[in-house]
């Protein structure tokens, strides 16, 4: 009971929602070059409010209407609206938040998300559930990775850390009985791909 309650906490700690922030503030705290403090401060307030809070708010909206029944999306139905009110937020990010001539890691970063986003939009749409867990959390994972080559740093003990998470987000997703291990390596696949591509344009 205690190993449930702990894979549960595990799998609602890393939601998707949490992945692209998290990302972001990885990036100021390690990227070398200098950007003015009011800079982070404003890209900080803004995204946590545009993928956190907007996200939340329009959740509450379509479970009010009984477009989803609960935050898990279980269901391909049921993601479809939520993932395209998402790209459209992810494409206001790209559009007015970060700009490629001031921090062009986390522009692309973010087109990343928002082609991973449309890939299970599309899955969805022909009733494919990949997960939405495996897909945030190997694609801030792939970030980390291209991060630390970029800059020449040593984040050794992140990408170990990064690595356990992803085992035992995948594990808390199996243990629900939320997905198969199929979905989990589309969701990995989904994930990382988009991310990988796109360093050819910074790295």
């Amino acid at each position: 009971m205690i190993g449930h309650h702990i894979l549960r906490s595990i799998s609602a700690i890393f939601h998707p929602l949490i992945m692209p922030i998290a990302g972001v503030i990885f990036y100021f705290a390690k990227s070398p070059r200098f950007i003015p403090e009011e800079i982070i401060k404003a890209h900080l307030v803004s995204l946590t409010i545009l993928t956190i809070f907007l996200p939340i708010l329009l959740y509450f909206l379509l479970k009010t209407i009984g477009k989803v029944k609960s935050i898990h999306l279980a269901t391909t139905q049921e993601r479809i609206i939520p993932l395209i009110l998402n790209a459209i937020v992810i494409i206001l990010v790209i559009k007015r938040i970060i700009k490629p001539s001031q921090t062009v890691e986390l522009y692309y970063f973010f087109v990343g998300i928002l082609i991973s986003n449309i890939s299970c939009l599309a899955l969805a749409f022909f009733t494919v559930k990949a997960s939405l867990h495996m897909v945030a959390v190997s694609g801030i994972f792939m970030f980390f990775i291209a991060l630390g080559i970029h800059f020449s740093i040593n984040i050794n003990g992140t990408l170990a850390l990064m690595s356990v998470i992803t085992g035992a987000v995948a594990t808390s997703r199996l243990h629900m009985n939320a997905h198969t291990y199929g979905e989990l390596t589309m969701g990995v696949f989904i994930g990382m791909f988009p991310q990988l591509i796109l360093v050819n344009y910074w790295l």
